[in-house]
């Protein structure tokens, strides 16, 4: 497939932009409150609701103790089990192991795309665009760097691809966490911006700096 013509230049401003608004996912720092938050503080409500009025009733401590630590320990329940973790809140890393080389990494997503194993070829998809990134040292080699890093870090040399990036970065996540099914849409829209990066020519660096 060929890159597609006519398409307007996309100015650096506009994909610093476009990054922006892409990156800012809740699931990257978004500081509205969480279902946990929620659950959690009308939790906190009901318990200094219920001690208020324990408070003022003949005995009302009987009854109202036991239910008073079943709610305790329900919240801390709460914040223990079902709290995100470090790494669901950080992003999944693209290698999380030593990775293959640019050919490897494609050919596997060529043949699970073919066969219709999307969430294998999305993955895979977004390690070969990673090395070979890496290899025109748009960005530094290292393991444990996320989707969402990797498109932040590369739309600095790259702005003109910012849109793409992130795309790329969402949709993996959504796969690697099972959010959405992958599909041949997903699989699709990572190789045409494989494709496209291959040819993207890096902002150099006293450009980037006017």
């Amino acid at each position: 497939m060929t890159p597609r013509t006519g398409v307007a230049e996309v100015t650096r401003e506009e994909g610093r932009r476009r990054a922006v608004e892409e990156l800012s996912d809740p699931l990257y720092g978004d500081q509205t409150p969480s279902l946990l938050d929620r659950i959690r503080a009308w939790i906190f409500d009901l318990i200094a609701g219920l001690a208020e009025a324990g408070s003022g009733v003949i005995g009302g401590w009987a009854v109202l103790g036991p239910l008073l630590v079943v709610l305790a320990g329900l919240l801390v329940w709460l914040v223990v089990y079902l709290r995100p973790s470090s790494s669901r809140r950080r992003g999944k890393a693209v290698h999380e192991e030593a990775p293959l080389s640019v050919a490897d990494h494609r050919a596997a997503a060529e043949r699970h795309e073919a066969t219709g194993e999307y969430a294998a070829a999305v993955t895979e998809r977004l390690r070969a665009i990673s090395v070979a990134l890496e290899e025109r040292a748009v960005i530094t080699p290292r393991l444990g760097r996320t989707a969402t890093e990797l498109a932040r870090e590369a739309s600095i040399v790259l702005p003109g691809e910012a849109g793409g990036l992130a795309e790329g970065a969402r949709i993996f996540n959504d796969v690697a966490y099972g959010d959405r099914p992958a599909t041949a849409d997903s699989a699709r829209i990572l190789r045409e911006l494989d494709l496209r990066l291959e040819s993207a020519r890096p902002v150099p660096a006293e450009e980037e700096a006017r």
